[in-house]
């Protein structure tokens, strides 16, 4: 055996350390051989993994079909049903045992011993730095050993072995790709042997603070503990680091302990360390970057001196919260600040955003204050920064400081506080004008907003219903459109003459071997055969017939469970007219076929076909009549009524009563949630509920009526989102039932088709009363972001409903205050999409739903407000400008009479002044209250 085929025989067995073996017997000679045979053999090699993959899996496969089968005939036979039987065996421990699994990982099996190969056998490192993780070699599992690509690299010289490791170092990336392989944990092993210095490459610090430490034993600390400080990516990696951490995290190990471990045993000076951190925090970085570094910081606790004040100084105004708290401890225990530094801290800490940040400043002004000699009047501009903060609650302390010290502020300097207090609110500036005179009334800002007229939207034309088709065997296949599908079924009824079979046999095995038809073009394909081989489709396929009760009958339609009921009707009226084929009882034309392309069907066409059956003696197909009851509109003819009054036969009668009470569903929104469920009338707490769409209707006895006029199943099976865009053409009168049914596919946006929001500006030009569905369906879209909905497609949905008429806005606002109770809706999303649309001439519907919207996403009774419903109530106040709304709403009085000044409270006053312009203005009697013992 030569030297390739040796080497080759264990690669083909998958066994790394086998290749080793075989490597380090080769002289040079067979060096070179291999070197030459290994790049073409990477295609043999995976092919060869692959097929032999592909035979244990069909061999495991038909060993787990046995296993099954017995199964379920054993618990058949102690009594389960079979449906029982099959779950018990998909969910049992034998399934968890994985009995007849084989580990995918096998088919690449063979990467491994290839790289040790190369490893062992090309020439120069560079050509083997870059065999060892060509593109060819990516795997989704990384090997855990080492062992043998380490062997064959230990035979190679030290210089080489070296040159080797740098290279690998150099090489890391920090990708994706880098995470899954072993290239990291191999470059720093190598780096270890051989006692290379490590490049200064910020990947390879990252690579090594990314593995558990050890670091009075790893020969590079001296190197790269010095390279944590500067090195990117670091702190990212290290940022959940603890200094006593669980087991399961990191195997127990900290960075945190071991660093300071290893500056208390003195190998590694604290002062670098704290140093590091210090200059880590001035280079700056994101909360999550430097979280490891703060507490690096905290935990080697530096001695208070002056020598680090600057620094500490220096990261007060823009450093992430956590380190400008840190910061300002450390100054607070250096003590002895000079005024300079004091009001450098002040001003700093003013403009930050973080409330708490900013009442320290408020307290370092007022200690700065009290300890100051002479007057103040340079601490004036930090006091004017503090008016200009957004929260209340500083701008507040920070009046009272002012009136405390207004007596030791010269002109000048007063003049400058009087100044910046004219963009505080009216009662602060009030309160300020006792100490400091009157203060001018801020500046009124520009009105951007224009009221413009809603845009118009074409409706689409209610066109007559196109013809029959007659290519019946070429359009089978593609029957997703609503009207083909109706025009297919239509042809086929009508039409004998173009009833020719699907070409080829290997169709007909595909369609015959499926126990349940569940898509269009299978019962097309079916009727196509049926019409033209008579009699010859075979029994339903033996392996599934044990699946079924014995008394249900053996049809092809799928489980009602897995399938929507619109996508079920659409089966049942093909599962009808094939059973019609079959009995040789197909009627010459269809009832339900509709007449215009909105799915309508003429009343009087519908009377026209039934006579025409009558005197034919034909008796109509069922679920056909009934969907072409579902299609006539809620407005006859009286003359047509009585046309349909004379008709004798049972479809005629069931006609002339629909006509005459057509029965009228009642449909609403149940939301529920963890705590329990609440209905329409309720207000919920802040969960993650479902919701549930509830269709009501007595009972009419046709059971296709009753099955699309009844509620929709909450939960989504195999294909429940199918053929959405012919659901329109079911209901046509009923849109409010078509949105129910599509309700349950919107919590979930990874189940629906990116033509949904289409689906629902199809309703507003369909017919019926439009409810809690429709709202529903327009109020989240316009919530929703992500790359399958952009903001203008909800805008544009609103838009349309309010320029048609045909929504409830304030019916809309409940829904999206109900919407936006689940984590998924921001309530930024909901408010820049009303904004726009108020903007595109929809400002008084804007309004409308801001009063269906904060009776429900408001705080009611036992909640708390937060920043989210300040936040709405701001923009309700906007809204209500733009429409010039007035009235009042009874929640937001009542939460306007409250006492206390939070912002919430504050903007609740703010919106009930605007729609009751006869409300003293805001905080005007707290003012005079209170004022004079707030003012000493």
């Amino acid at each position: 055996m030569s030297s390739w085929e040796s080497v080759r025989e264990a690669i083909a067995r998958g066994d790394a350390a086998r290749t080793a073996a075989e490597v380090l017997r080769l002289d040079a000679a067979g060096c070179r051989e291999v070197a030459r045979e290994l790049p073409g053999h990477i295609g043999s090699a995976r092919k060869d993994a692959q097929e032999r993959y592909e035979r244990r899996q069909a061999e495991a496969s038909r060993a787990e079909e046995r296993a099954m089968k017995a199964f379920v005939r054993a618990e058949m036979a102690r009594g389960l049903s079979s449906d029982d039987a099959h779950e018990s065996w998909w969910t049992g421990e034998r399934v968890r045992r994985h009995d007849h699994w084989v580990d995918w990982s096998e088919r690449e099996n063979w990467i491994e011993p290839m790289r040790v190969a190369g490893a062992g056998t090309l020439g120069g490192a560079a050509a083997v730095a870059t065999w060892l993780y060509r593109r060819d070699f990516a795997r989704w599992r990384t090997e855990a050993d080492l062992g043998p690509l380490l062997t064959v690299i230990a035979a190679r010289p030290p210089e080489w072995q070296a040159d080797l490791a740098v290279r690998l170092a150099l090489r890391l990336r920090g990708s994706r790709a880098q995470a899954r392989d072993d290239s990291a944990e191999l470059a720093l092993e190598l780096l270890r042997r051989t006692g290379a210095v490590p490049p200064d490459h910020d990947p390879l610090v990252v690579a090594w603070v990314s593995a558990p430490p050890d670091l009075e034993r790893d020969p590079l600390t001296e190197h790269l503990v010095p390279r944590i400080f500067a090195a990117e990516g670091v702190g990212r990696a290290l940022r959940e680091d603890r200094l006593d951490p669980p087991e399961w995290a990191r195997n127990g190990h900290s960075w945190l302990r071991s660093l300071r471990d290893l500056a208390d045993a003195g190998r590694v000076s604290r002062d670098l360390l704290v140093d590091g951190c210090v200059r880590r925090f001035l280079l700056g970085g994101g909360a999550a970057d430097l979280r490891f570094f703060a507490r690096l910081h905290d935990l080697l606790d530096p001695a208070p001196g002056p020598e680090r004040s600057r620094d500490y100084l220096r990261l007060l105004p823009a450093a992430p919260g956590p380190v400008a708290e840190l910061a300002l401890r450390r100054l607070r225990r250096a003590g002895g600040l000079t005024g300079e530094e004091v009001n450098e801290a002040v001003e700093a800490l003013l403009f930050r955003p973080e409330g708490k940040l900013v009442r320290a400043g408020l307290t370092l002004l007022d200690q700065a204050a009290r300890d100051a000699g002479g007057d103040l009047d340079h601490l004036a501009p930090a006091l004017a920064s503090a008016f200009l903060s957004v929260s209340y609650e500083v701008q507040e302390r920070s009046v009272r400081l002012a009136v405390k010290h207004a007596g030791r502020f010269s002109p000048v300097g007063a003049e400058a506080v009087r100044e910046a207090a004219t963009m505080l609110p009216a009662d602060l500036a009030a309160r300020l004008s006792e100490a400091y005179g009157e203060v001018d009334s801020p500046p009124v800002e520009d009105d951007d907003f224009q009221a413009v007229p809603l845009p118009s939207f074409e409706a689409p034309a209610r066109e007559p219903f196109p013809p029959a088709l007659d290519d019946l065997a070429g359009t089978y296949g593609r029957l997703r459109d609503g009207v083909a599908f109706e025009r297919w079924l239509d042809g086929f009824v009508r039409h004998p003459e173009a009833r020719n079979a699907p070409r080829g046999r290997d169709g007909r095995n595909k369609l015959y071997g499926h126990r349940h038809w569940s898509h269009l073009g299978q019962w097309a394909e079916a009727l196509l055969r049926e019409a033209a081989f008579p009699g010859q489709e075979p029994p339903v396929p033996e392996e599934h017939e044990e699946q079924e009760e014995q008394q249900e009958p053996r049809d092809r339609l799928p489980d009602p469970r897995t399938v929507s009921p619109p996508h079920r009707a659409m089966l049942l009226r093909c599962a009808e007219i094939h059973a019609a084929l079959k009995a040789g009882a197909l009627p010459p034309y269809l009832l339900a076929t509709p007449t215009l392309t909105s799915g309508h069907l003429d009343p009087a066409e519908l009377v026209t076909r039934l006579e025409g059956y009558e005197r034919a003696g034909l008796r109509a197909l069922p679920a056909d009549l009934q969907q072409a009851l579902l299609r006539l509109p809620r407005g006859v003819d009286p003359a047509v009524t009585d046309r349909a009054g004379r008709l004798t036969s049972e479809a005629g009668t069931t006609l002339a009563r629909w006509l005459k009470e057509r029965p009228e569903p009642e449909t609403r929104v149940d939301w529920s949630h963890a705590g329990g469920d609440y209905t329409h009338d309720q207000q919920p707490g802040r969960h993650t509920p479902t919701l549930h769409p509830r269709i009501r209707l007595e009972p009419t006895g046709l059971a296709l009526v009753d099955a699309l006029l009844a509620d929709p199943p909450s939960s989504r099976w195999d294909e429940h989102g199918a053929y959405m865009s012919h659901w329109r053409l079911l209901l046509p009168s009923d849109r409010e039932a078509v949105a129910m049914h599509l309700l349950p596919h919107l919590l979930d946006a990874w189940d629906r088709p990116g033509h949904f929001h289409q689906y629902v500006a199809e309703l507003f030009h369909q017919d019926g009363p439009a409810g809690e569905g429709l709202a529903l369906l327009v109020a989240a879209l316009l919530a929703e972001r992500g790359w399958f909905q952009s903001p203008e497609r909800g805008q544009d949905l609103l838009l349309r409903a309010a320029a048609d008429g045909s929504l409830s806005a304030v019916e809309c606002g409940r829904q999206l205050g109900l919407t936006l109770r689940r984590a998924s809706a921001k309530l930024n999303h909901v408010t820049s999409s009303l904004e726009d649309c108020a903007r595109k001439g929809a400002h008084r519907e804007v309004w409308e739903v801001m009063t269906g919207l904060l009776p429900v996403y408001l705080p009611g009774p036992g909640e708390r407000p937060h920043s989210g419903h300040t936040q709405a109530l701001t923009f309700a106040v906007e809204a209500a400008r733009w429409a010039d709304a007035r009235g009042t709403i009874p929640m937001i009085a009542e939460i306007a009479a409250r006492e206390g000044t939070s912002g919430f409270v504050r903007t609740a006053r703010r919106l009930h002044q605007r729609l009751d312009p006869s409300q003293e203005p805001e905080g005007q009697g707290e003012i005079r209250g209170r004022g004079a013992g707030l003012l000493s």
